[in-house]
């Protein structure tokens, strides 16, 4: 694995190479609060790949934005290029975006079609309403890693790992990574009705939903697969929104049989 990086206009963005030379190409999108890393065992797994995973803008290594840059066209261009620089615009590629990720995952695809290969969607659907505000009030600065986690624990998270993934210390203290302040904004420009940019497409998709999460439900997962062609979902009994940390080896297997079954003519 190595760390890398390029430019999205004047923003230096970072993103981690899990090697596979000749492979197909799979990119991993993290959702907001999370970072490259957090798909490190799934990336880990798939040797037959070459995987490579962004740290979005505003996230982990990648340069924060100004207010005004979280809009949906400006994921959408970070992702664009990446390709042009990064893997090619000749290169095909298999999207797998969790949340935020899944979002830009499938626009991308809607603007960019000869360039996704397929989409794997983890919890995520077309019609988004959610409310980050709560990110803005997490702490600048920690004394320690526990008061930092104790701290994201008082919001009503049970279990801070994903955010804590994003935690640095320095001399004055622990700290975020991601750009607490604009996540809120971030999300507002996510809310919206997309069935249209979901449908743009016809490659395969897989829609991964865990049954305990407060994100998004069973009947509008399976509305998706039913509208849209060549679609298929997979629901984990014991997750919530991050299925890739309730569920990681089922996570690993489901996407691993379709990345498999779409090689051979889905």
């Amino acid at each position: 694995m190595k760390r890398s990086y390029f430019y999205s206009d004047d923003l230096r963005l970072s993103y981690l190479d899990y090697g596979g030379d000749g492979n197909p190409v799979l990119l991993l999108l993290h959702g907001h609060f999370g970072n490259a890393r957090t798909f490190n065992k799934v990336a880990e797994s798939l040797k037959d790949w070459h995987v490579y995973a962004l740290d979005q803008r505003g996230h982990g290594w990648s340069d924060h934005a100004d207010s005004d840059h979280y809009r949906r066209e400006d994921y959408i261009h970070d992702i664009e290029q990446f390709s042009s620089q990064v893997t090619g615009d000749e290169h095909q590629m298999v999207i797998l975006g969790h949340s935020l990720g899944g979002v830009n995952a499938y626009q991308y695809a809607a603007r960019n079609k000869d360039k996704v290969r397929s989409l794997i969607i983890e919890d995520i659907g077309a019609e988004i309403n959610d409310d980050l505000s709560f990110a803005s009030f997490f702490p600048d600065t920690a004394p320690t890693l526990e008061a930092l986690s104790d701290n994201i624990r008082s919001f009503g998270i049970d279990d801070p790992r994903y955010f804590l993934e994003s935690a640095y210390e320095d001399e004055t203290g622990w700290h975020l990574r991601f750009d607490k302040n604009n996540l809120p904004v971030s999300q507002e420009s996510l809310n919206g009705n997309w069935w249209d940019d979901l449908l743009e497409t016809d490659c395969p998709m897989l829609l991964l939903h865990g049954k305990h999460s407060h994100v998004t439900n069973a009947d509008h997962i399976k509305a998706i697969a039913d509208k849209r062609p060549n679609t298929r979902y997979h629901v984990f009994d014991n997750s919530g929104h991050g299925i890739h940390y309730d569920e990681t080896e089922h996570f690993i297997q489901v996407v691993s049989d379709f990345l498999r079954d779409m090689t051979k003519g889905y």
